[in-house]
């Protein structure tokens, strides 16, 4: 038998258990980023955490951008600056502030929204047509945000946490269609390592101005620390390697797995109730999201 028709059966055998299992790992990895933003943000505040979290993520992404400089000319920075604003530091601020003030799965469950909010933006802003299946999707999205807003966890309102939650999602909506539209053609890792590097340079002076003064635990740091080399850094080296394997409508599937990693780490690890709102809300934005993926035939 020839090698080369014998070594194509053998791979697409490893990537029929290989894919899940990296897009599962992917998903509870995510789903960890907000179990650390819970630890950690109410020791470092919001915005000096984002800062912890984008400068260690662009320092493990650094080397893609070395290699691919070339491609990025100096007029191209502004550009990235702002993408990087968009569709980093802002929303991590946003989430972090979240995770202050609300359990670690209501951040997990509003980011679901991010990509149904990358179909409106595109419909809003840049003409893109929107199908009867992805207005359903909307409407019934935006249901499981004003359930999960009106829920209560021990007593207390989390509306605003969830508000914060949901602007973030709409702000990575934004930045999805300008990355898009403005930076194709690029290698995709160099572009996060860029945006991301230009975002932790536009938080630095608000996060020295905001700099705790009391000591910070152990366990604080370690979870800040994880947030910015696993969780964003490593996480989109393995998030773009899907995309070059199976193409980013599959990739995107891990976004199914994130609100249910989520809220299971913030159940095990930190006692966090589960709510009947949290369940239901849940389940309308992930069957929404579904919706929206779904092709049409």
């Amino acid at each position: 038998m020839d090698a080369g028709a014998a070594a194509g059966p053998r791979t697409r055998i490893a990537s029929d258990w290989l894919t899940p299992l990296e897009l599962s790992l992917l998903g509870a990895i995510w789903g960890a980023s907000f179990l650390f933003m819970r630890v950690a943000a109410p020791d470092f505040g919001a915005v000096p955490l984002v800062e912890m979290r984008l400068g260690l993520g662009a320092l493990v992404l650094l080397p893609f951008l070395w290699r691919a400089r070339g491609s990025f000319p100096r007029a191209m920075w502004p550009k990235l600056a702002l993408i990087g604003a968009i569709n980093s530091a802002l929303p991590f601020v946003l989430f972090a502030w979240a995770a202050r003030h609300a359990p670690a799965g209501i951040g997990a469950i509003t980011n679901s929204m991010a990509v149904l909010f990358t179909v409106l933006v595109g419909f809003l802003f840049f003409g893109e047509r929107i199908g009867t299946r992805s207005a359903v999707a909307l409407v019934a999205g935006f249901a499981g945000v004003l359930v999960l807003a009106a829920g209560k966890t021990a007593g207390a309102s989390i509306g605003w946490a969830v508000a914060a939650g949901t602007l973030a999602a709409f702000l990575y909506g934004i930045g999805a269609n300008l990355v898009r539209r403005q930076l194709t053609g690029l290698p995709p890792a160099a572009v996060a390592a860029a945006t991301l590097s230009c975002a932790a340079l536009l938080v630095l002076p608000l996060a020295i101005a905001q700099w705790p003064r009391q000591a910070i635990p152990a366990a604080s740091w370690l979870s800040a620390a994880a947030l910015g080399v696993l969780c964003t850094g490593i996480a989109f080296v393995m998030f773009y390697r899907l995309i070059q394997r199976i193409g980013s409508a599959r990739a995107v599937g891990v976004t199914y797995l994130v609100p249910l990693f989520g809220v299971a780490w913030a159940w095990m690890l930190l006692g966090e109730p589960l709510t009947w709102s949290m369940a239901v809300a849940g389940a309308l934005i992930l069957g929404s999201v579904a919706l929206s993926q779904r092709k049409a035939g």
